[in-house]
């Protein structure tokens, strides 16, 4: 398993496993405690596991934590995905930056997203199974969500967006959280 640091987003990680393929399927080594430790990242930090399922075109996100934030590690364990990023550190060299990822099963490469920024995804395949290791417990209370379709974010979403939950289709733009934030 080899880690590359993502240039447009400050202390996120790409971590590549070599899935073993032979005429049974493949194996692959998802999460290595001695990688992630190998970039500064704490191994046992991670205290919670989840999974999503989507169809064809869902988008969920983007997403955020406010308080400490949350860091998480992001995998599509089935299908394909369009992941996105936004870094909304203030004090980060990569302040609004983007950035893109395609998922998918047939890599297994696993996205370490630093507290602190938003995160979102589409679902490109008939179903995608999406899995998180998350750094702290869930408090819905500390939810924020920004509108995916933003103009200042421009992301470009590679479906129209077939399905989505009521909070992120109304969720308010980059410039409103970030004022609220400040109050």
């Amino acid at each position: 398993m080899k880690a590359t640091e993502v240039p447009e987003i400050a202390g996120a990680y790409l971590f590549e496993p070599t899935p073993y393929a032979d005429e049974r399927g493949f194996f692959s080594r998802t999460f290595d405690a001695e990688v992630v430790r190998s970039v500064g990242l704490d191994p046992n930090a991670f205290v919670q596991d989840s999974l999503s399922r989507s169809v064809r075109g869902v988008l969920r996100g983007l997403h955020l934590r406010s308080g400490a934030g949350e860091a998480k590690l992001v995998r599509c364990s089935y299908g394909r995905i369009f992941d996105v990023v936004v870094d909304l550190r203030a004090d980060s060299p990569t302040y609004r930056n983007r950035a893109f990822f395609e998922l998918s099963d047939e890599t297994q490469a696993t996205l370490y997203i630093p507290a602190g920024c938003a995160h979102g995804f589409q679902a490109l395949t008939g179903t995608a199974d999406t899995s998180y290791r998350i750094d702290r417990p869930h408090d819905p209370a500390e939810d924020v969500t920004i509108a995916f379709d933003d103009p200042e974010l421009a992301i470009p979403w590679p479906l129209p967006a077939t399905s989505m939950s009521r909070r992120d289709r109304e969720a308010p733009s980059l410039a409103e959280v970030l004022k609220q934030k400040e109050s």
